[in-house]
């Protein structure tokens, strides 16, 4: 397909809370015009719908040629293909019992609609335009010939969101399932790793730490603590977000074997990395032993910090070694070191996911 950055057609985007919804129109990439938000009333499941075609439809008023397709993200379980968003959706309660929002969509618009899970947009995103990308360049211009088309992306914010890509296109499964915050935590196997990597997370632990279970605040306020620029216990916040790190890297660990690709990561909570990140490493590349009493990796790749320059470097440069054909004086250059790494989105979740909506739409058209 044409790079998207200078691709002149037109998708309509929503950015679909349980509050508010945002309406906008991307181009190149890029948003052209001024977004439009409206309460979503998602309750209701006839003044939801009337406010997603009032929205759209006045984007649309706004401008100077038709739009292509519709594509956005959707919060929750849904068969994603065919547009039927339903299952538990604490934000959308009204969907519950099944919506054909995609055809629904299309019928009234005349113009086809993709709708996705917004971890996948994100990981999307960032696989054509953002870290994938990114880093292949950069180890093209340090001289290495090991290139990657396989990637994790991983949302912290209200949950814990992944997107998967393979060979460079999107795995959405057979069944649009592809998730792991229904892993065990790593700390209470009873429970979902989601309970702890997630807003509500830091601040339960926040909470229990530092004996105040009833602080009332959020993680923003819970790193201010952590650096000395606010009220509270300064330990007890670090601590909070580096179980996060580690009840994260944990889960990191059992998809990455799976996949061997790159992993990236988005959301306000990155803000944090200083001491997220320390944990989630420490836990990638933790150890895990056998019945005779080895020692094996739990990640069979090495585990790169790719935004520590000095680690980059090392990740780079890898380690080359000079091998002789057998028979022959001949050399082939062979690089032994199975090698993966870890980054923090440069574009933002909220950029990238649009981003993703827009390339996905402009992908399957192509395709058609």
């Amino acid at each position: 397909m044409t790079h998207y950055k200078t691709d002149q057609r037109i998708v309509l985007t929503l950015d679909a809370g349980g509050t508010n919804m945002v309406f906008g129109a991307m181009r190149g990439g890029e948003f052209i015009v001024n977004p439009l938000t409206l309460p979503s009333n998602s309750h209701d499941l006839e003044q939801c719908l009337s406010t997603m075609v009032n929205g759209f439809q006045e984007i649309i008023n706004r401008l100077s040629e038709k739009p292509v397709a519709i594509s956005f993200a959707f919060p929750g379980p849904a068969d994603y293909p065919n547009g039927i968003i339903g299952g538990y959706l604490p934000n959308f309660p009204s969907f519950r019992d099944g919506v054909a929002l995609g055809p629904f969509l299309r019928k009234k618009f005349g113009i086809p609609v993709f709708i996705n899970n917004d971890g996948d947009l994100f990981a999307y995103g960032e696989a054509l335009g953002g870290v994938l990308p990114e880093i292949n360049e950069k180890l093209e211009m340090a001289g290495s010939a090991k290139r990657y088309k396989n990637m994790l992306g991983y949302t912290f914010g209200t949950g814990f969101g992944i997107g998967m890509i393979v060979n460079g296109e999107l795995n959405r499964g057979d069944n649009s399932c592809v998730e792991t915050f229904c892993l065990p935590h790593k700390k209470n196997q009873n429970v979902i790793v989601e309970e702890g990597v997630a807003v509500r997370a830091v601040k339960r632990v926040y909470g229990e730490l530092s004996g105040n279970p009833d602080h009332g605040l959020e993680p923003k306020d819970i790193f201010d603590v952590a650096e000395g620029i606010r009220t509270g216990d300064a330990e007890a916040a670090k601590k909070a977000f580096a179980e996060m790190g580690e009840v994260a890297g944990d889960a990191m660990a059992t998809a990455v074997t799976l996949t061997d690709g790159l992993i990236v990561i988005g959301g306000g909570i990155t803000a944090a990395r200083k001491y997220i990140m320390p944990s989630l490493l420490a836990s990638l590349r933790s150890k895990i032993g056998t019945l005779s009493g080895d020692q094996l990796d739990r990640v069979q790749m090495k585990v790169y910090d790719l935004d520590n320059e000095e680690e980059f470097a090392e990740f780079a440069r890898g380690e080359q070694r000079r091998l002789k054909i057998f028979g022959s004086d001949i050399e082939v250059i062979y690089d032994p070191q199975k090698r993966i790494g870890v980054a923090i989105s440069k574009m933002g979740a909220s950029k990238a996911i649009s981003v993703g909506a827009y390339t996905f739409a402009l992908n399957q058209l192509d395709k058609q």
